[in-house]
């Protein structure tokens, strides 16, 4: 509760002379406290305030002679006394050198008056205040209008500092009821919190002029980084492109195999991240490139990975894997002429579900990606082919053996058939991906800086010569290789007997016959068994790639931000390069669409919901809860 007024201080006025206290009884008009009606000069006697339980104080520290640095933080000082103490108030007079408010209540005491120093500068001094109400209780109202949108969200954006997400439209509420003392509507709430953004991460227009700036200083502090903005005859913005120099020099120790993906963008002005990543030895995700283009389509595809192909080369070592869109594949034999192209096993497995509805098949399917032999793969495509011939024919024709299995593949692939390091981003940005441009950015530099440090951190503790997941991998075959019997061939031959399959080892050429030790380049039980008869350690027959050495060579190096901007120190012509926003479709009613479309290969499955006790995955006939829903009551099993 606001404290009751009783007996009003006096300040000093204009001139610097002490004011009198007002004596017992009424006090008398002070002449220092009037103010100008709007549209006049004249002055307007504040009416006598009587000391009684009728006025109350409106609670502040406000006082004559206070200064502000700006008329805008004296209107959001006031603001705020106003939320809080559940009045309102409105301007008598208002121009860019004086500003006069009054309490909503014409017969309210309660007033301010504010003005410049001097007019040359930009601070307002309160020249006249009366901090005391006088007006009913009912005028009091929580929901006012100094609650705007600005005003929430500038005292809301603290919460939004060095977080992604920060609190909802229904947070932002609690936030206006709790801290300010306001009743705000949902509608307001959500423009609060888009206006905080937008004091914490910048406007969505100038996400497009700061970049060619912020791309200088990434290239300054990170040398060897490659950036590229691409834009159109008009001089709006088409594409960008970034690849940190750490990451490209840390790709020497990677497998040479490229996982290439895309997902939509949920900002104002939307468009496509795309996002070119390897595996390191670990088996974590490597981030080698990123881009923004308007769309998936072809011409933003061959943009990209041109720019790619820059930075990596194009050779027969080199995979690239991603889902079975046109625009993607037709990008890619256009860019990379050297380079295979697979596809993602666990797209075609979902595109599989969604044409032929034969859920129950994909043991079998997985069965036959994984397959190291053609031996094997023939044998699970029988099965396949035995009970859906459909299916057989789709994998083999439209999609093709070569680009699914890992037995037919022409290239290297080690034990990758999936672009799933690419939905461990994909989820990583969930929220970023509202942000604007450059704020999208430096979320992305300040992940991957952390996984350096991170990784470097566990690559410098390892005690083995492997990587973590590599040793625990390799650990189990020691104990299965001890019941195999060897006997040698010739000096770098050795046969391998015992165990489901016999193996024949080539110890110099790192081969064997069950075809696990040529695709994933780590030995197998048989040539774990083989390396113990030769007397050979078996690290000397792992690739260097699942290496401790390449782990710490890939992470060695430090990812550095760009710090404020007032910091930056940009040459002028790159100041002065004019990037203009792309030109967006005229926006559709209703709520915007977060969820991003299925891609092509891709099937989501609807859940169904019990209309009996409200639980999914099963129907009202099939529901075995005993004390379901009656009609008129709302199912007690809901989720959330």
């Amino acid at each position: 509760m606001l404290p009751i007024f009783r007996n009003a201080e006096r300040t000093s006025n204009d001139n610097g002379a002490s004011a009198t206290q007002p004596a017992e009884g009424n006090p008398p008009v002070d002449p220092l406290l009037q103010v100008t009606g709007a549209g006049s000069d004249e002055p307007v006697n504040v009416p006598t305030i009587e000391a009684s339980d009728s006025t109350f104080s409106d609670g502040s520290d406000l006082h004559e002679g206070k200064y502000f640095n700006t008329k805008k933080d004296l209107k959001r000082k006031l603001s705020d006394i106003a939320m809080k103490g559940n009045f309102e108030f409105r301007t008598r007079k208002s121009n860019q050198s004086l500003w006069v408010i009054e309490c909503i209540d014409p017969n309210c005491s309660w007033r301010l008056r504010a003005s410049k120093i001097v007019p040359e500068s930009t601070k307002f001094v309160i020249r006249k205040y009366v901090g005391v109400h006088s007006c009913s209780l009912l005028n009091r109202n929580a929901n006012h209008r100094q609650a705007t949108y600005v005003v929430i969200g500038e005292q809301v954006a603290p919460q939004y500092v060095g977080v992604e997400k920060g609190p909802g439209p229904k947070g932002v509420q609690t936030f206006a009821r709790t801290e300010l003392g306001a009743q705000i509507s949902y509608y307001k709430a959500w423009r609060g919190r888009k206006h905080a953004h937008t004091l914490i991460r910048g406007s969505p227009e100038q996400s497009f002029h700061v970049p060619p700036s912020y791309f200088h200083m990434l290239e300054k502090l990170n040398p060897g980084t490659v950036t590229r903005i691409e834009v159109d005859g008009e001089s709006r913005f088409k594409y960008l492109f970034l690849a940190f120099g750490v990451a490209i020099r840390g790709f020497r120790y990677m497998r040479k195999v490229v996982g290439i993906d895309g997902t939509f963008l949920k900002g104002q002005y939307r468009g496509v991240l795309l996002v070119a990543t390897a595996q390191d030895g670990n088996g974590q995700c490597y981030p080698l490139a990123w881009g923004i283009v308007d769309s998936e389509n072809e011409d933003a595809w061959s943009w990209f990975l041109t720019q790619l192909k820059e930075i990596i080369g194009d050779t027969d070592e080199l995979a690239l894997i991603s889902d079975r869109a046109p625009s993607i594949k037709k990008a890619i034999s256009t860019v990379f002429e050297k380079a295979h192209h697979g596809a993602c096993a666990w797209h075609v497995a979902q595109n599989i579900k969604n044409k032929f509805k034969c859920a129950d098949i994909m043991g079998s399917y997985w069965s036959a990606v994984n397959a190291y032999r053609c031996e094997d793969f023939t044998g699970y495509m029988i099965e396949i082919s035995n009970r859906y011939p459909r299916v057989a024919k789709y994998l083999e024709n439209e999609v093709g053996f070569e680009k699914w299995s890992r037995c037919h593949y022409p290239g290297l692939r080690y034990n990758i058939t999936m672009t799933n390091m690419f939905e461990s981003l994909n989820s990583m940005l969930v929220n970023a991906r509202d942000f604007p441009y450059v704020a999208l950015l430096d979320v992305i530099q300040e992940k991957m800086s952390k996984w350096w440090n991170d990784r470097r951190i566990v690559a410098t503790a390892i005690t083995t010569p492997l990587t973590p997941s590599r040793e625990s991998e390799l650990r189990p075959r020691f104990a299965q290789s001890n019941g195999r019997h060897t006997s040698q061939l010739n000096p770098i031959t050795y046969h391998v007997k015992g165990g489901e399959l016999e193996g024949v080892v080539d110890i110099f050429n790192k081969t064997c016959t069950c075809k696990e030790f040529d695709i994933d380049k780590l030995p197998c039980v048989h040539a774990v068994a083989a390396a113990h008869h030769a007397q050979v350690s078996v690290y000397s027959l792992v690739s260097p790639y699942y290496t401790k050495e390449y782990y710490l060579l890939a992470y060695g190096e430090t990812i550095y931000p760009v710090g404020s901007q007032s910091q930056w120190d940009v040459p002028n012509e790159v100041v002065t390069r004019i990037v203009l926003p792309r030109e967006v479709k005229e926006k559709k009613r209703g709520r915007p669409k977060t969820s991003r479309f299925p891609s092509v290969g891709e099937f989501r499955k609807r859940k169904n919901r019990c209309g009996k006790c409200g639980a999914y995955g099963h129907y009202k006939k099939k529901c075995n809860s005993q004390t379901g829903s009656t009609e008129g009551n709302p199912p007690t099993n809901v989720p959330g």
